[in-house]
């Protein structure tokens, strides 16, 4: 599940209580939170099975507000490959817009990625990678600003974020009342 907000991850939590909270506001963990949004600590995290409610500033928030899309797919450079053979096998010859919900160098970064693959252009992954590596400059940059406990370190998470097609499964969203639902999708 994606929440648009913390306020509203939180009020799912409280209706699923068996269900993880993860996420952040302004690129922090919230203290009552299970695990935050970095990459590195989910790959260390023992879910066993259980299913997560996600809530972060950007990406759950422009998923939540795409109103009656033919497909709504949450993409990162992990599946942006099994995105693009998703969106072409399942809505071949339909128009697609994207919606890049981040404002940094590695979300335009991904966006051109995938609008080059389903423009059939080809597109480069180290110009995908160099993208992120911008991106995570910027992020270092402007917490670089803040106040020692408002800084968020990326180091850990970098090799992740980086791993270009490492998952075969798209990820459809559904829209519902309050959140959006996400599955995989094999392809």
């Amino acid at each position: 599940m994606r929440a648009p907000s913390a306020a509203a991850g939180r009020d799912l939590k409280r209706r699923h209580p068996d269900r993880l909270l993860a996420g952040e506001i302004d690129g922090l963990k919230p203290a009552d939170f299970d695990f935050g949004n970095s990459p590195f600590e989910m790959s260390a995290a023992r879910l066993d099975g259980r299913r997560l409610i996600q809530a972060t500033s950007n990406g759950t928030l422009g998923l939540a507000r795409c109103p009656a899309p033919a497909a709504l797919l949450a993409v990162s450079a992990l599946n942006v490959g099994a995105t693009a053979r998703w969106i072409a096998r399942h809505h071949a010859g339909t128009a697609w817009t994207l919606l890049c919900t981040g404002q940094t160098a590695e979300d335009r970064a991904c966006a051109r990625h995938l609008a080059g693959l389903l423009d059939g252009s080809a597109p480069g992954r180290a110009d995908l990678v160099a993208g992120i590596m911008d991106g995570a400059a910027e992020h270092t940059g402007a917490y670089a600003r803040l106040p020692a406990s408002e800084r968020v370190d990326l180091s850990r998470d970098l090799h992740f974020c980086c791993d270009v097609d490492r998952s075969a499964f798209a990820m459809l969203g559904e829209v519902r009342e309050d959140h959006v639902v996400l599955a995989k999708e094999p392809c």
